[in-house]
């Protein structure tokens, strides 16, 4: 019985592990639009997965860009540092009963940026994808969207730029002005013609006016992109509550500002509306902080040939720690400005808002357990498109990182991303069986040494 009770423990507890099985899928993408030129931009990617995982275990999609045929993403103006370039690839994720897509996102911020410069790539790392059933479905690589979005900045421009316009004679251009005036450069235009025009074309999303404070000066109106300016007049012989001021030549003083105009190309008339004076020193530009990237500067890339399904299968294993019960998508978005989108479900692809699904639809939940960063890589999003069969008894989980990466970028060649259990569907009706056949013989052998004994006693009385 001892014997047997031995024997079932040690059976009990095996170790034993699987390798992850990892494939590398190269394609080539064409890319037109935006930050693609008129030529177009070619890009080599290489798709990286796996295609053996247990119940439970990520699914990790990764991509890697790099140029072909020496083109390049060219940059749309002058920048400073800090403009970043975003690149969104996305894959089909279909089974028997829904389609969905997973997105990967990585973005690159650029350094100094000359007008028709290079642009650097990034890297991209996607989010998780997790099944709570053993089962086998198909990636599909789709659509690679490249996305360009202009650093936050401020530019002085001075009244004699060829952006501004003066119309007719009606301004004098006065240079070598005094230093203790203060003026841009030390010039501005001046007139006192009413109805004297001066017109300013730049790019961004604010601008501000700037002339001489002077209690001679009058009243100037401010019209952009042909409508009225917020406000629509200023004067620059009255200081901000309204008041007339007393002092004279004031120079670099910025009288009128307007911002949040959609980032792009505007333009500001400035008219004067009686006969006083007024004195354009130069303008400035804004830039503010951008949430979502300039629809002008997308490129959208497409494969060269029509890609080839990659069959992934998942096995037995432990069950994820924390599946969603609920069949409605619920996904906890990420605004921070260093390009984390978040995962959200939506009806139709690269969607935002979630649409409503029978029992039994794919789900998505943030995950809450980041792991290592990537360089210049940021956040993932899972997007869920469309709506399986109402009578679906299978549970399927969509699971995205909100902040950081769950894998590092390997190159093409690199190592095995992990270890997974191997499938032990069989083992426990194996274990019991194999124990209870120990068990058996130690009772058995335990009898016939009772009875061995017994007989032996019967002799010797």
């Amino acid at each position: 019985m001892a014997l047997g009770l031995a024997g079932t423990a040690a059976i009990v507890i095996p170790s034993m592990s699987a390798q992850a099985e990892t494939v590398q899928v190269d394609m080539n993408y064409h890319c037109t639009g935006g930050v693609a030129g008129a030529a177009g931009v070619d890009l080599k990617v290489t798709l990286t997965l796996q295609t053996a995982l247990a119940v439970g275990q990520p699914l990790d999609v990764r991509w890697s860009l790099a140029y072909r045929n020496n083109t390049r993403f060219l940059s749309p103006g002058l920048f400073q540092p800090g403009a970043r370039l975003t690149a969104t690839g996305v894959v089909g994720v279909t089974d028997e009963l829904w389609t969905g897509e997973l997105n990967s996102v990585g973005s690159k911020d650029q350094v100094l940026l000359q007008n028709g410069g290079p642009l650097e790539l990034p890297d991209l790392v996607s989010g998780s994808v997790s099944t709570t059933e053993a089962g086998v479905f198909e990636v599909v690589p789709r659509r690679l969207l490249i996305d360009f979005t202009p650093p936050a900045a401020e530019t002085v421009v001075n009244d004699d730029d060829p952006a501004v316009t003066y119309v007719g004679t009606d301004w004098t251009d006065y240079n070598d002005r005094p230093a203790q005036n203060k003026d841009i450069h030390e010039d501005v235009h001046a007139s006192d013609v009413n109805g004297a025009e001066a017109s300013f074309t730049f790019t961004g999303t604010g601008v501000d006016f700037i002339t001489e404070q002077d209690y001679r000066a009058g009243q100037v109106r401010f019209t952009v992109d042909g409508k009225p300016g917020i406000p629509a007049t200023a004067d620059a012989s009255k200081d901000t509550e309204g008041r007339p001021v007393v002092v004279a030549n004031q120079g670099n003083y910025t009288l009128w500002g307007m911002r949040k105009l959609p980032y792009g190309e505007h333009t500001l008339v400035v008219k004067k509306t009686d006969a006083k004076w007024a004195m354009v020193d130069g303008f400035r530009v804004v830039t503010e902080a951008l949430l979502d990237p300039p629809k002008q500067f997308r490129a959208r890339c497409e494969p060269v040939k029509k890609p080839t399904a990659i069959r992934v299968n998942i096995g037995g294993g432990d069950t994820p720690t924390s599946p969603s019960p609920d069949s409605s998508p619920s996904a906890s978005p990420d605004t921070s400005p260093s390009g984390s989108p978040s995962a959200s479900p939506s009806g139709t692809p690269g969607g935002n808002s979630p649409s409503p699904s029978p029992s039994g639809t794919p789900s998505t939940t943030p995950s809450s357990s980041p792991s290592a960063a990537a360089t210049q890589s940021y956040l993932t999003s899972v997007v869920v498109k469309g709506s399986p069969s109402p009578t679906a008894t299978r549970t399927v989980t969509l699971t995205a990182t909100p902040t950081v990466a769950q894998v590092a970028v390997t190159p093409q060649g690199g190592a095995q991303t992990g270890e997974a259990p191997e499938r032990m569907a069989a083992s426990g009706p194996l274990l019991l069986g194999s124990g209870g056949a120990l068990l058996t013989i130690g009772v058995l052998s335990g009898v016939a040494l009772l009875r061995r004994r017994a007989a032996h006693a019967g002799e010797r009385g």
